[in-house]
């Protein structure tokens, strides 16, 4: 079953056509990435896909709800990393997943286990403003992963992580896929993508260049990094 569904769907700034007829399915269960060089076209199409958008022509689906008219039942339903990490300045890394699972109405959740995962349990008395780039993502990607939704959008979820946290956090992801959530991910991060997913797509000057099964690219002895060199060049 398909969770999300793109047709025909294209964004315009002004003068500048961002995206342009993009069709794409992704199916439940599915670790996707969606691939390309910065202003290709990535953030502006998660951003219709989460609702924070409308597109100018064509229509997006998230679980079978048009994404401009049907925000307040998607969104519930979703978790977002945004591309920049954007916790709310004057909470503590604790309060803020606390406010994440008072707003969700979480019932079971382990806060301890997501600062402890994170390495985040030092920082109790430290407001989010005052923190690191990369425990400001670590923050963001707690918020998400604790949220217990069945989509997830990432963008760029593996910028200013250490290796050691984006080793674990590749491996939370599979375990999440593997129990039936569905991940859509931005990056330009090959590797990662490579590691983590099921299919790709490579977008390029806002269009859909190539869509990929990783399993098919093994199988050629190619790497997705010499297949997105040849496309994007």
């Amino acid at each position: 079953m398909s969770v999300i569904k793109c047709s025909n769907l294209s964004k315009n700034y002004d003068e500048v056509e961002a995206l342009k007829k993009i069709n794409l399915e992704v199916n439940e269960g599915e670790f996707f990435g969606l691939l390309g060089p910065n202003g290709a076209g990535k953030t502006t199409l998660l951003k219709i896909l989460t609702c924070q958008l409308k597109s100018s022509k064509g229509k997006a689906d998230v679980f079978g709800m048009d994404t401009f008219s049907n925000f307040s039942s998607i969104k519930p339903k979703i978790s977002i990393v945004p591309e920049q990490e954007s916790p709310p300045s004057f909470l503590t890394p604790r309060e803020v997943l606390e406010l994440v699972v008072n707003i969700r109405q979480i019932t079971d959740s382990n806060i301890d286990y997501w600062l402890e995962f994170f390495e985040l349990e030092t920082m109790e008395g430290r407001v989010c403003r005052n923190l690191s780039r990369g425990q400001k993502q670590k923050v963001m990607l707690a918020s998400a992963f604790i949220s217990e939704t069945k989509l997830m959008f990432l963008d760029e979820p593996f910028i200013n992580l250490d290796p050691l946290v984006q080793a674990k956090v590749r491996e939370w992801l599979k375990e999440y896929v593997k129990k039936g959530g569905t991940v859509f991910i931005n990056t330009h991060l090959l590797e990662n993508a490579e590691r983590l997913c099921d299919r790709a797509a490579i977008i390029h000057q806002g269009q859909i260049q190539s869509l990929i099964n990783l399993s098919d690219l093994r199988k050629q002895n190619l790497t997705l990094e010499e297949l997105f060199h040849e496309i994007v060049k």
